[in-house]
């Protein structure tokens, strides 16, 4: 049986794109504690953060 562990991490998601995202260490604080006070890791909560500021674009170019 191959040895996970020296395959590296696991590829991500289907249909989910990764990439690198240099952040200053005190936001990054931030981040993980609101993510710890809503049960959501760093990378859930950035999601989360992403989709909510897109939501918002959208409704303001819409008119609404």
């Amino acid at each position: 049986m191959p040895n996970r562990a020296a395959a590296g991490p696991p590829p991500p998601a289907e249909g989910r794109k990764a990439f690198l995202l240099r952040i200053d260490p005190a936001l990054f604080a931030e981040i993980e504690k609101w993510a710890a006070d809503e049960l959501r890791s760093v990378n859930g909560q950035v999601e989360y953060l992403l989709r909510e500021a897109v939501k918002v674009r959208r409704r303001s170019r819409s008119g609404a």
